[in-house]
């Protein structure tokens, strides 16, 4: 019952990491994801509240995310803002639109097809685990067996070298914007399921913990390098984390210590992995000559 429910709190965590590994290993970054997850749940809620249908409130609020996506593609692909500082806009943005559209009170859902998605189970296991399971195959494939994959670590590995081998950055980093969109919206909905509400105010440092996952997992901060079998370990490993400070009633505020001890701990092996790496080809390069 303990693993079940570390795999539900992960689900959220799981598919924004899903979206962080390709933006990382592209070379970019995005601080927006959990200000989108809270105003995707608010706007599935109060669609659903206003008379629409399940399906077509789900697929609206994907568009926004979609769109949103796309905005941070475009300060980055267009303005050339750095991806920290757009993306950090963004996220007070969309945080404020969250509040905006529900007037800072947060909807309850009464919908049934809405609250089964929350409390859904297959095989003893809740829906929302199986659609971050489905993600991230869906993903790792493409990341690992698709021209479109390789091209995200190419222009991660060097942005002028792919494009003289004929790649569009631009295009290829604003579809990881779109990805992250669609799947900071589909956890937001998800979230708001299980909370039987939308909540402007939740999901707070949500990508905080996706990011903090990936470095976990072996993808390099400087981009390039990483699969999603080692973002699949590093969401298992901060979500045990986090549940474990819960469990030892670890005070809120020493937890936000815990967990910034925790990521720079994955910044410095990510640094010192970096530093074995051009050690590995520099040697590679003398014995050629």
């Amino acid at each position: 019952l303990q693993k079940v429910n570390i795999l539900i709190a992960a689900s959220l965590v799981g598919l924004v990491a899903i979206g962080h590994t390709y933006l990382i290993i592209a070379g970019q970054n995005d601080l927006s994801p959990g200000s989108l997850a809270a105003f995707s749940g608010v706007m599935a809620a109060l669609l659903v509240g206003k008379g629409f249908s399940f399906g077509l409130a789900v697929l609206l609020t994907i568009a926004c995310g979609i769109m949103i996506g796309c905005f941070n593609a475009f300060m980055v692909n267009r303005i050339q803002l750095e991806a920290f500082i757009a993306t950090l806009d963004n996220q007070s943005i969309v945080r404020g639109f969250a509040y905006i559209i529900c007037g800072v009170i947060p909807i309850s859902i009464s919908s049934r097809s809405f609250l089964i998605l929350g409390k859904a189970r297959i095989a003893n296991i809740p829906l929302s685990v199986w659609i971050m399971v489905l993600c991230i195959v869906i993903f790792g494939i493409i990341l690992a067996r698709t021209k479109f994959g390789r091209s995200v670590y190419a222009i991660g590995g060097s942005m002028d070298a792919a494009r003289l081998a004929g790649l569009n950055p631009k295009r290829i980093i604003t579809t990881c914007y779109i990805m992250m969109g669609i799947l900071c919206s589909i956890g937001g909905i998800i979230f708001a399921a299980r909370m039987n509400s939308g909540q402007p105010a939740a999901n707070v440092n949500l990508e905080f913990d996706a990011i903090t996952a990936v470095i976990l997992g072996g993808v390099s901060f400087v981009g390039g390098v990483g699969d999603m079998g080692g973002t699949i370990l590093g969401i298992i490993l901060i979500q045990a984390f986090n549940t474990g400070l819960t469990m030892v009633n670890v005070p809120t505020f020493w937890q936000y210590v815990a967990k910034g001890g925790l990521l720079l701990f994955a910044l410095t092996t990510d640094y010192i992995r970096k530093q074995r790496r051009e050690k590995e080809l520099l040697a590679a390069s003398m014995k050629n000559l």
